[in-house]
């Protein structure tokens, strides 16, 4: 074979993109059948499957899953000629789509993601927030290039993808500064049964908080329980009880919310993935993130 159908790939492509064959032919107007064909075609030219059943959903198999990123790669960047032509974009703007879990702090979101809109040649970032599941059907789906969480996939999440440890740190506690001033003496035994303020167990640093004062013998005085992250830390600027948050980024929320650090759990440690579709990865966002991430954010 000299070079693929390049007809037969954008079949492919649109099907696993749009997450579907009946999406795909509604957006090339053309009947799910006639791609169906097509992608058979393609099969037989490349001998193998590129796609197989998985409930209700055809997911790429792993010569679906290489395929695709070749042509992932061949037709974004006809996207972006068209676009740049039509003058909707700047001249080799580059554009990454991301996911964030909604238990991610915003801070750390930011740090993350912001050095991809600075430099030479600036990323155009479109973020979307959700639940671990939702975003993981959409990466799986090829509708984000990747996701920021705080835990990686699982084999029982049903999702066939790739987590990369972006780096970890220490957890601080925080109180308003005449509590926390107050609290500083005789840490960490100072914070049992002090009013607290805690993620949900949606948040899987909610478990690691725990470990922590049962290893410690401390009984905190759960007052709130946040998914969202910003919440809880308004919350906790209030006075209505003390919280934690990664030690990475605990001078952005001194300054932020007006609030004073108490101590560190040294033994406890926030975990923070970058999810992907890639087992080595090659979009360039991502080995943006990943970098600066270990580089700078989690360096210590």
């Amino acid at each position: 074979m000299k070079h693929p159908n390049y007809n037969h790939l954008l079949y492919f492509w649109k099907v696993v993109r749009d997450g579907g064959v009946a999406r795909a032919a509604e957006a090339l107007h053309i009947t799910p059948q006639t791609i169906s064909g097509q992608i058979k075609l393609l099969e037989a030219e490349l001998n193998g499957r590129l796609l197989e059943k998985k409930g209700r959903r055809a997911v790429p198999t792993e010569l679906g899953l290489t395929v695709y990123e070749y042509a992932d790669e061949i037709f974004s960047r006809g996207q972006e000629l068209i676009r740049v032509l039509q003058g909707v974009t700047p001249h080799g703007q580059r554009t990454v789509t991301v996911g964030v879990s909604d238990v991610v702090p915003n801070l750390i979101a930011w740090r993350a993601i912001a050095p991809l809109t600075q430099g030479e040649n600036p990323f155009r970032v479109t973020c979307h927030t959700g639940g671990l599941d939702t975003l993981a059907a959409d990466l799986a789906a090829h509708r984000l290039d990747f996701v920021l969480s705080t835990s990686a996939l699982t084999a029982s999440s049903g999702f066939r993808a790739f987590s990369h440890l972006l780096g970890e740190c220490e957890i601080s506690f925080f109180a308003p500064p005449r509590l926390a001033a107050r609290l500083r003496r005789d840490f960490p035994g100072s914070l049992d049964q002090i009013p607290f303020l805690l993620p949900t167990e949606r948040s899987p640093n909610r478990r690691v908080l725990e470990n922590w004062f049962l290893e410690n013998g401390i009984t905190p005085q759960v007052v709130g329980e946040f998914d969202d992250s910003g919440l809880l830390k308004t919350f906790g600027q209030g006075g209505l009880g003390v919280f934690a948050a990664p030690s990475a980024i605990e001078q952005e929320v001194v300054r932020q919310y007006k609030v004073r650090i108490i101590g560190k759990a040294g033994s406890a440690r926030a975990k923070f993935y970058a999810l992907s579709m890639e087992r080595r990865i090659r979009h360039p966002a991502v080995v943006q993130i990943v970098a600066g991430a270990r580089g700078t954010l989690f360096s210590d």
